[in-house]
């Protein structure tokens, strides 16, 4: 067995573990990654796109877009840098991260190069990757609850207000 096959098996998570235990269904799982992959396609683009200028500002708002792809890369899809020794390590610990944090991560590293210059290339160009920032961000809110439980607390909650407005009107007479 090669140093990179013992890498590999000690930075792959446990299937076990990594089961519906977070909350996300599988779907969404997927229409995450496939999310944060288009996104390191469309930052990659713009940013070499954004890069061939003679303005400082839009190179580095194109460097960071480019570099916002490799990461963007890394964390959900570890199989396009195959080649890199530490891609799946860094996978792996992208995939302990709770919810809120890839979302404030991914939204951040997002919205820099749109501060850097703000032009249409780097808007549309992190667009997507501030979406995928989005749907985790949306994974970390959590299921909505069902429609029975809903009611009982509005009820509940119409019941206290009534007690609340006779208490108020006896109070008065």
């Amino acid at each position: 067995m090669s140093s990179q096959d013992e890498q590999f098996q000690a930075a792959a998570p446990d299937p076990a573990a990594s089961s519906t235990d977070d909350g996300m269904t599988w779907w969404y799982r997927w229409l995450c990654r496939i999310a944060g992959v288009i996104g390191g396609m469309s930052c990659a683009f713009a940013g070499l796109w954004n890069c061939v200028t003679i303005n400082p500002l839009n190179i580095a708002a194109g460097v960071w877009m480019m570099l916002n792809s490799f990461i963007l890369f890394l964390c959900e899809a570890p199989f396009c840098c195959q080649f890199i020794e530490f891609a799946n390590a860094v996978s792996a610990r992208a995939e302990q991260l709770q919810h809120w944090q890839k979302a404030a991560f991914y939204c951040g590293m997002a919205v820099f190069p749109v501060m850097l210059s703000l032009t249409l290339t780097t808007l549309f160009g992190n667009a997507i990757a501030f979406a995928t920032g989005v749907l985790y961000g949306l994974a970390a809110l959590g299921k909505k609850g069902d429609a029975i439980s809903y009611a009982r607390i509005h009820q509940q909650q119409k019941q206290m207000d009534e007690e609340k407005l006779t208490g108020a009107l006896e109070g008065q007479a």
